[in-house]
């Protein structure tokens, strides 16, 4: 028997996944999350066999809950299933050590599928995740950025603000922020941690 934790911040999207799931004579639903932080604490004390993690819920996120549960249950299998598939987020989710992603509108029939094969120890994507992670391997993000750009990158690494980003660069902040905005556009991210994960995971930094 395969055992799933269900890790949403949407009760009825829990419930529509347990629904799918109902029925299937070698898979059970153990238990549920709504959020990162009680999806590492279920793992801890469920030992799932694979959990099925949605990306974008407050406080922790779906990336780094999956790091975290790969640290304190390495035997789980993390599929992500979310509605996002740009290319930073499957880049992130991947680097944090998911076994799969799929997307939301995923068929009954493929989330049945990505679970045993994830809980046999392989790989899953959906086939547009695929075609953009390869495209990301292909064309990495490191050929995108200006050296302006990975510098303050590199600042913001730091833990340096704008306005101290500015000084240290003999810049207005406001540039700071058109070359943030830039670098976000460019690692399709939409804020400053996401930007330096990925750079990070793209060796950038």
């Amino acid at each position: 028997m395969i055992g799933v934790l269900l890790v949403d911040d949407h009760p009825v999207v829990r419930a529509g996944v347990r629904g799918m799931l109902d029925g299937e004579p070698d898979i059970a639903v153990i238990g549920e999350a709504g959020s990162g932080a009680e999806a590492v604490a279920s793992a801890r004390a469920l030992a799932p066999d694979v959990v099925l993690m949605d990306l974008r819920m407050p406080g922790l996120d779906g990336v780094s809950a999956t790091g975290q549960i790969m640290a304190a249950a390495p035997a789980a299998r993390v599929v992500v299933l979310t509605t996002y598939e740009t290319d930073a987020d499957i880049l992130r989710a991947v680097e944090a050590g998911a076994a799969g992603y799929l997307l939301k509108d995923a068929s009954r029939a493929d989330l049945v599928n990505a679970i045993r094969v994830a809980a046999r120890g392989d790989t899953v994507l959906a086939p547009a995740v695929a075609t953009r992670l390869l495209r990301q391997v292909r064309q990495p993000a490191a050929n995108t950025l200006s050296p302006r750009e990975v510098e303050v990158l590199r600042l913001v690494a730091r833990g340096l603000s704008n306005a101290e980003i500015g000084r240290e660069l003999f810049i207005a902040e406001a540039t700071v922020k058109t070359h943030l905005l830039r670098a976000f556009a460019k690692l399709e991210v939409s804020d400053r941690t996401a930007a330096v994960t990925t750079a990070l995971a793209s060796g950038l930094l």
